[in-house]
């Protein structure tokens, strides 16, 4: 299954909200360069626009338009450290290298706001992240959470919230606890991969949109990019397409895998609404999370995973407004004035997937949810190690990322199969 499009017609309301959005040539002729990227996403995009500040020749290529695959049709929450949670990591790799990655992963963060401010790039963003447990057994473990966050990897910004406090802040009486960051927050997500764009191209990066890679080979200290308007030559290539990879690469495929997320976005709720008064994102503690937040007008922006196919965006209305109800009853009849759907690219363990894939070429994905945050560091790592620098890109490199069971046939039945057990065991 070839996954270069969105899944869902779905018009997003970020496609609605973002303002101008330049639209860049189609490839129009053969390219040589110092590096191709392939995927004009977040990471493609920050790698672009940080190689081309350092003078070097870049060329990006984008099967559809900047921001089209999860880049620009995600939850658009930050998060704080990597998916899994510093002390799971810990537990895995060693305080050192779980350290390691949770500052890198403040790291990011930080270069994403910073990134955003110093090009004057308007990400609509708004502080705090509720995280929040659907069963009781599961409170203990964000108050301790919250602790070893504080203790042993210096990051004081979240607190323990009890029901009672669970409850003010959602607005709903659905979760048991959980924790609030008051060190991260949400965007908006195209505008800053619209907004990286535009200081790529200002940078001297060569951005094709419209041009979908057909083929990629490594041989003789040269990489080429077969497209159907040209080919691009280049001595590295970093291919950023998450998901969307389809059959173009067999080891990144056989170690990322797309699964469907649906979003969709209600009316203004108004001033006196009760839910999530102050304005935070949040996520909770299902395997098949629910994830959602109130934009800056006020809106509902409900998001979940789900195992099954939704090819109609009014499926989609009917399966996210049936979520919103089970949390805030008053809004079971809400109107949705948009549903859109993308593909995510998961790993097994949920970290990304960062390899060399053939001699001078890198795939870097598989953010498991986490890669509004990551990603675009991940592109600006890439460029450090064209640069010379690998230090920082091998934090990365050297996670153990186990290729999906059952070969390229079996794969996503099996992944169906294993997401409705989870699913499943959510509800009980």
């Amino acid at each position: 299954m070839n996954h270069s499009s969105p899944i869902s017609p779905g018009y997003s309301w970020y496609e609605a909200t973002a303002g101008e959005r330049p639209a860049y040539p189609a490839l129009d002729g053969d390219r040589s360069a110092d590096v191709v990227v392939i995927g004009g996403g977040f990471t493609g995009l920050s790698a672009a626009a940080h190689l081309a500040k350092a003078g070097v020749n870049v060329v990006l290529i984008e099967a559809h338009r900047f921001g089209d695959g999860a880049s620009g049709r995600n939850g658009g929450q930050l998060g704080t450290g990597q998916r899994a949670w510093a002390e799971d990591l810990e537990a895995e790799l060693g305080f050192t290298r779980a350290k390691a990655l949770f500052d890198l992963a403040e790291e990011a963060k930080a270069h994403l706001l910073d990134f955003a401010r110093v090009h004057e790039i308007d990400i609509d963003f708004m502080p705090g992240q509720l995280s929040v447990a659907h069963k009781p057994r599961f409170v203990d473990a964000y108050k301790a959470h919250a602790e070893i966050l504080a203790t042993r990897f210096g990051y004081k910004h979240v607190s323990f919230m009890d029901a009672k406090e669970t409850a003010e802040r959602l607005g709903s009486t659905a979760y048991f606890g959980g924790t609030r960051d008051t060190g991260t927050g949400h965007i908006h997500p195209l505008k800053l991969a619209i907004g990286t764009a535009r200081v790529a191209a200002a940078a001297g990066a060569q951005l094709f949109e419209k041009t979908p890679a057909t083929g990629i080979t490594s041989s003789g200290g040269k990489v080429r990019v077969t497209t159907p308007f040209g080919t691009i030559t280049a001595d590295k290539g970093l291919i950023a397409v998450n998901a969307y990879g389809g059959k173009l690469e067999p080891v990144s495929s056989a170690h990322v895998m797309p699964i469907g997320s649906f979003i969709g976005a209600t009316v203004p709720l108004g001033a006196d609404s009760p839910a999530i008064p102050g304005g935070e994102s949040v996520d909770d503690s299902r395997f098949v999370v629910r994830y959602f937040r109130k934009s800056k007008d006020g809106r509902l922006l409900f998001g979940g995973r789900e195992v099954y196919a939704v090819d109609d965006p009014k499926d989609i209305h009917i399966h996210i407004r049936k979520q919103i109800a089970e949390l805030y009853p008053d809004l079971k009849d809400v109107e949705i004035t948009h549903g859109w759907g993308g593909y995510v690219g998961i790993t097994m363990p949920r970290k990304p997937f960062v390899r060399e894939v053939m001699p001078n070429v890198i795939f870097a994905g598989g953010y498991s949810g986490h890669g509004v945050m990551l990603s675009n560091f991940v592109g600006r790592l890439y460029a450090e190690t064209v640069a010379g620098n690998r230090d920082r890109l091998k934090l990365f490199e050297e996670l153990k990322i186990p290729p999906f069971p059952g070969g390229s046939r079996l794969r996503a039945p099996l992944l169906f199969l294993a997401l409705n057990w989870f699913a499943l065991r959510d509800r009980i």
